[in-house]
């Protein structure tokens, strides 16, 4: 952690050696994951980076749910400062003595409600409001939060409350929910990239066990170009000479034509899609200008997100923040106004996220230093009311060390959005997120659920007195959905041949063929009826001829259902 603080007084200055260690893991996990050992499903193609995607379930769960909801994540990176964001009126005195040198004046406060209010340079904020499109949702965090940046971002990406440093889940939960709903990617990919992540290729959000599920570009301008050029980023052979990740950039070009198809799917729906307003020319309205093209042109992506950095602001806060605030909120406005142009502004849900808040109190430098809970803000005509939702940290007590006290916990708000805004179901939602969250009323109801009384902030509720229990969510094994799961994964016994594992719920036909990278047919590894109860399938033995080594796929197909996942042979 960068911080060691204590006690509620402010800091004296800024622990640059803690702090530079902190960003130095942190753009390792970067690295590692472009190179993709960390799982990502990313590399470095020349100078470029690109993810090639695998197919993503999210299409088939929308259509099933019978949404055409789009939802856009927008990640703020480097812990967004909460008590700069949202102001606490009801609370001023306590904020501004805590903050002498930094604090937003009065005068400079545009208050919506009595109670709270945002900076005045964030008026562009005033007009979605009005027009019921802006929801903040305050002291969002959980328990134990880390102050870390790489921690603190997989934690909101993987859910997983045990994280630490390397260790912590290495799926997100957008992923866990692509994987399940679509089993059979690999061989059967979608016509268009469900979710498209630009920037910031150290987050979860989308990892599942095979593969990073959405189409990911580095930067905005690299995503411009596919839009604009219908240019992609070779595979060639070449590119790769001298690569020590041979195994991870073969894997990569076997799933490259997805990635082919996806720019020319990309590029088509952007030159469908035009602007109708003008963006300001900065990265972050770039982000979103491309994208009312690309939902403009019908693309059909259902998950997006984007990313604006700097808001690690330990020193001279008040220029940074102002400055970063102002485009995030002339930018959302000018979004909204667009879609408003083709009327899809009410299927398009926005909401932002951190990796953590910061202190109550200023430092020594004109800045704050990693905290814990903030606020998250949501937009969009979906949310039939402007409104502030929970109770606001108590800026007295914090938590002791000068941190604010979460008073809704993250899950809650993923729990939401997945089951209220794209129609997941809550059993499979409660699953993914290996957690039994409990639904907001943000304003949309798909599951028409009755939300339990979690108030705006004109009547904050009572919160428990313990936190809620972070203990996994236990399947019910009487459960169809449960009892008549399929169960397979590689498997590498101590002689290293490997098998596959199966676990069958009931007796049937099992058929199970071996492919190789680039999608061919090398043969049958099982076609027989295997009775309930699991197996040790040995990939060598069955096939009874010489494979190479290297990565394969395999498809088991029971019935109507088709499953696959990747078999390193060794």
């Amino acid at each position: 952690m960068c911080d060691t603080h204590h006690d509620n007084t402010p800091y004296k200055g800024l622990e640059h050696e803690g702090h530079d260690t902190e960003h130095k893991n942190w753009s390792r996990r970067s690295f590692l994951q472009a190179l993709g050992i960390a799982g990502s499903g990313s590399m470095f193609l020349g100078s470029n980076m690109l993810t090639a995607s695998a197919p993503s379930p999210l299409t088939m769960a929308m259509g099933d749910a019978e949404t055409d909801n789009i939802l856009i994540l927008i990640r703020l990176s480097g812990g967004n400062d909460g008590l700069s964001t949202v102001i606490p009126i009801q609370q001023y005195d306590t904020y501004a003595n805590a903050r002498p040198n930094i604090y937003i004046p009065e005068s400079k406060v545009l208050k919506l409600t009595d109670d709270f209010g945002v900076p005045s340079y964030m008026n562009s904020l005033e007009s979605l409001w009005g027009d019921g499109q802006f929801k903040a949702v305050h002291g969002v965090g959980y328990q134990g939060q880390s102050q870390s940046h790489f921690t603190g971002s997989d934690i909101f990406a993987n859910t997983d409350l045990t994280s630490t440093g390397f260790s912590g889940l290495n799926t997100g939960w957008m992923g866990r929910h692509f994987e399940e709903c679509f089993p059979n990617y690999l061989l059967n990919p979608p016509a268009a990239p469900a979710a498209i992540q630009i920037g910031n290729i150290a987050n979860l959000v989308f990892q599942g066990e095979e593969t990073n599920y959405a189409f990911v570009t580095n930067n905005v301008e690299q995503l411009e170009r596919i839009a604009d050029d219908g240019e992609y980023y070779s595979l060639d052979e070449a590119l790769f000479d001298g690569c020590m990740y041979g195994d991870q950039v073969k894997f990569l070009r076997g799933v490259s034509n997805t990635t082919e198809r996806y720019a020319a799917q990309i590029y088509a729906a952007a030159q469908a899609g035009q602007n109708q307003v003008e963006y300001q020319d900065n990265g972050f309205a770039r982000q979103l200008a491309l994208l009312a093209r690309l939902i403009k042109g019908n693309l059909g992506t259902k998950v997006y997100m984007i990313s604006m950095g700097g808001f690690d602001t330990h020193g001279n806060q008040p220029l940074a923040h102002e400055r970063l605030m102002t485009n995030l909120s002339v930018a959302v406005n000018n979004f909204y106004e667009d879609l408003a142009f083709t009327q899809q502004d009410e299927k398009v849900l926005s909401m932002t996220f951190s990796e953590f808040g910061r202190r109550i109190f200023e430092n020594g430098s004109n800045g704050t230093d990693h905290g814990k809970a903030a606020p998250t803000l949501f937009f969009g005509s979906g949310l039939n009311g402007s409104a502030f939702v929970g109770d606001h940290p108590d800026l007295v007590e914090g938590d002791g060390r000068g941190n604010l006290d979460y008073t809704m916990d993250f899950r809650n708000l993923y729990g939401t959005v997945l089951a209220e805004w794209l129609c997941v179901p809550r059993e499979a939602v409660e699953r993914h997120l290996d957690f039994q969250y409990t639904a907001v009323n943000l304003g949309f109801n798909c599951s028409g659920e009755t939300f339990e009384d979690i108030a705006m902030s004109d009547d904050p509720p009572t919160l428990p007195d313990t936190p809620p229990s972070d203990d996994p969510v236990a399947e019910d094994p009487t459960d169809p959905e449960v009892a008549n799961r399929i169960v397979h994964k590689p498997y590498y016994p101590t002689d290293n041949a490997p098998h596959i594992y199966l676990e069958m719920p009931f007796a049937a036909h099992v058929d199970i063929q071996l492919y190789n990278i680039i999608g061919q047919n090398v043969g049958t590894v099982f076609n027989e009826m295997m009775l309930e109860g699991s197996a040790e399938i040995n990939i060598r033995e069955r096939m009874r001829g010489s494979l190479s080594t290297g990565k394969y796929i395999y498809q088991i197909q029971v019935g109507d259902e088709k499953m696959s996942k990747s078999v390193m042979i060794v």
